[in-house]
């Protein structure tokens, strides 16, 4: 079953958009294609550059924090690789997953970078789900009751402490189970968490300025009030790992959200297609860090090979 899951998540949200498409026509679809103008553009690599540097600069408190070497700039342009990795690839998470495992092995402690990605980006979901609450506390988003009852609750819980408690008896499970609590308590420190907190809440403010402006593109008039109980869901929604380049359940959600608004189901769709393309178009400077890194490593090969004095034809094949 292991070996289908990433086929079988890319079948799911390759389902979910035609089921849209069908259902809703395909016009919504090229419609958000066109909306996209100069100005979106542009405001969209901005709120990405902004939305990066402060989630970077999450990262460095928490890989600082965990006694892990790391700069601005290198996490700047391991964030945005990541970015366009995870905007590219299914799941969405395979850029973080590089990031990770790179610092770690560039700092000597793999599983120690592997666990500072992991807690930057749970401090960002942690913070997304306390704003969603209180956006939906005081502005409900009409026509959506997406609150879990008790009921649900429990079982939720329940199963998480049985999947804990099964775990434990797995020795490697136990140690990275006490390794992560050892390195979740050592950020409780005020001179860590209210930073990242700030960065976080400054990062979700960004993505819902990307959201607005998608809104607007697609022709929506909705106001803010409107829009931000379901921009905060769609940014929760946009965490489940079916999608093709972000591309699913967001659009479904967004088509269904609009929908019970009054606002109309093509224009959620709509909205959802140009968040969607904004999104990577924000990313694309991912694909200059990627390349000048490609570039550094080839001249690296060759002074070494050089160096050791191989042919150019083994140089080029230690490059590639």
């Amino acid at each position: 079953m292991k070996k289908f899951w990433p086929w079988l998540r890319l079948v799911l949200a390759l389902g979910i958009l035609v089921a849209l498409g069908v259902r809703l026509g395909t016009g919504a679809f090229v419609d958000g294609l066109r909306a996209i103008d100069a100005f979106s553009v542009a405001a969209a690599l901005a709120i990405g550059l902004v939305t990066t540097v402060l989630s970077a600069g999450r990262w460095v408190l928490v890989a600082r924090r965990l006694g892990l070497p790391l700069t601005l700039r290198t996490a700047v342009s391991d964030y945005y690789r990541a970015q366009l990795v995870n905007a590219v690839l299914p799941a969405g998470v395979l850029g973080d997953v590089h990031r990770a495992v790179n610092h770690g092995r560039e700092s000597g402690d793999v599983g120690r970078g592997v666990r500072a990605v992991f807690f930057e980006r749970f401090a960002g979901q942690v913070v997304l789900i306390g704003i969603g609450l209180a956006v939906l506390l005081t502005h409900p988003a009409p026509g959506l009751d997406l609150a879990p009852d008790g009921t649900t609750a429990a079982l939720v819980l329940a199963g998480l402490a049985v999947l804990t408690a099964a775990g434990w008896n797995i020795r490697p499970v136990r140690r990275a189970l006490v390794n992560t609590l050892a390195d979740g308590i050592r950020l409780l420190s005020l001179r860590t968490w209210p930073a990242v907190i700030g960065l976080s809440a400054a990062t979700v403010a960004g993505y819902v300025a990307m959201f607005l402006v998608a809104a607007r593109a697609a022709g929506s008039d909705a106001t803010v009030t409107q829009l931000a109980p379901v921009v905060v869901l769609a940014l929760l929604i946009m965490a489940i790992p079916v999608n093709i380049g972000g591309f699913g359940p967001r659009e479904a959600f967004l088509a269904v959200a609009f929908g019970a608004a009054g606002l109309g189901a093509a224009q959620g769709f709509t909205t959802g297609i140009v968040y969607g393309v904004l999104a990577l178009i924000a990313a694309l400077p991912g694909a200059v860090v990627l390349f000048l890194s490609r570039r550094a490593k080839t001249e690296q090969v060759e002074v070494v090979a050089e160096g050791l004095g191989q042919p150019r034809e083994q140089e080029l094949a230690l490059a590639r």
